[in-house]
């Protein structure tokens, strides 16, 4: 178990300083997951998927209102990212 997280958790350590910066200073993932709870923490059931996707999605929607801190070092981490996933960026037009 512990080697498990210990090989996710090495993989960082593969990306450049700036993107690293980025992933660990921002607590994205930590603030979408605290958001989907609160707003399901009262309803255990639901009457379908399609329920439920649109609760999460309701609730992503609502707290994307307050997420207007920019994100720490991004343009380091943008210039990186255009590097090393070159394939994956979007093509810039003139």
């Amino acid at each position: 178990m512990w080697r498990a997280k210990w090989t996710d958790i090495i993989t960082l350590f593969d990306y450049p300083p700036a993107i690293r910066k980025a992933i660990y200073t921002t607590n994205a993932i930590e603030s979408v997951n605290s958001v989907i709870r609160k707003f399901t923490r009262n309803r255990k059931i639901y009457p379908n998927e399609e329920s439920a996707l649109k609760l999460v999605y309701m609730a992503i929607h609502e707290a994307s209102r307050k997420w207007t801190m920019p994100i720490h070092h991004w343009k380091q981490a943008l210039n990186h990212f255009a590097i090393m996933f070159e394939e994956r960026m979007p093509k810039l037009t003139d």
